[in-house]
């Protein structure tokens, strides 16, 4: 490689660096098509796995859609023989993996162009925000592309921290299923409850002695403050409603009303 520079940045949810290897690059093949990962893009997998296993984390599962983000990004490397997260006209890091079909709460990205896989990913470790982003605890899935051209071997990871696709049913079968858990065995879906989700303030056109409003990433467990609350004893039936997160950048979370009385 003949020289390396590094940067970083980070936002609410994400993560991204990159790092640049320089060299010439003047034709290029296209991505592979398939979802399966190729030789190349395995070696990658299996040197940050080998990284992760080795500091006691969880290891990186493929995801298909991470990958076919990454590999409509790896092309355009290639193309402009420059490396970049975004080219002019295309998509952000989030919005282009949404695209290709990733729920995420979490997500973030290095980039490279070097001589072989190895080299690449010695490269990301030996770089403070790559190794960060390899070694994050907060990822738990990976989609890799690499594109051969005459100057190297472009790659592109793309980490996540997926959200589950659940429908809104299933979104309040979840919380209703907590709520019993905790005792509080009256828990049930109502229309009030999803009105007063999509309201932005106020009931939706029930009463209520307390009502809480969450977003979450996780349905595996409820609000600090709402088990609380369930633990006074001052409340003996909840209403749940779940409605749509509007946002529109990529990241998913679930949007929940807890009616208590």
């Amino acid at each position: 490689m003949k020289s390396c520079r590094s940067l970083g940045t980070a936002t609410a949810g994400s993560l991204l660096s990159f790092l640049l290897f320089i060299s010439s690059a003047h034709s290029q093949d296209r991505p592979p098509r398939s979802s399966q990962p190729s030789a190349e893009e395995k070696l990658l997998l299996e040197d940050a796995n080998r990284e992760r296993a080795a500091a006691g984390l969880q290891v990186l599962k493929w995801d298909n859609a991470l990958a076919a983000a990454a590999r409509q990004h790896v092309l355009l490397m290639a193309q402009q023989y420059q490396l970049s997260h975004q080219y002019p006209g295309e998509p952000a890091l989030a919005e282009r993996a949404a695209q290709a079909g990733a729920k995420f709460a979490m997500i973030a990205e290095n980039v490279a162009v070097g001589p072989t896989p190895n080299s690449i990913h010695d490269g990301w470790m030996h770089s403070p925000g790559h190794r960060k982003n390899i070694l994050n605890a907060e990822v738990t899935a990976v989609g890799i592309a690499t594109i051969r051209a005459s100057g190297g071997l472009f790659a592109v990871q793309d980490f996540s921290r997926p959200v589950a696709e659940l429908s809104l049913q299933q979104q309040e079968e979840k919380v209703i299923s907590l709520l019993k858990r905790t005792g509080l065995m009256k828990a049930d879906a109502s229309e009030e409850a999803r009105k007063t989700c999509s309201a932005n303030r106020g009931l939706g056109g029930a009463s209520a002695l307390y009502v809480m409003r969450f977003e979450a990433t996780d349905l595996n467990k409820l609000p600090e403050a709402l088990m609380r609350k369930i633990g006074s004893g001052a409340y003996g039936k909840a209403s749940v409603g779940a409605c749509r997160d509007n946002t529109s950048s990529g990241f998913t979370r679930y949007r929940i009303a807890v009616l208590l009385n």
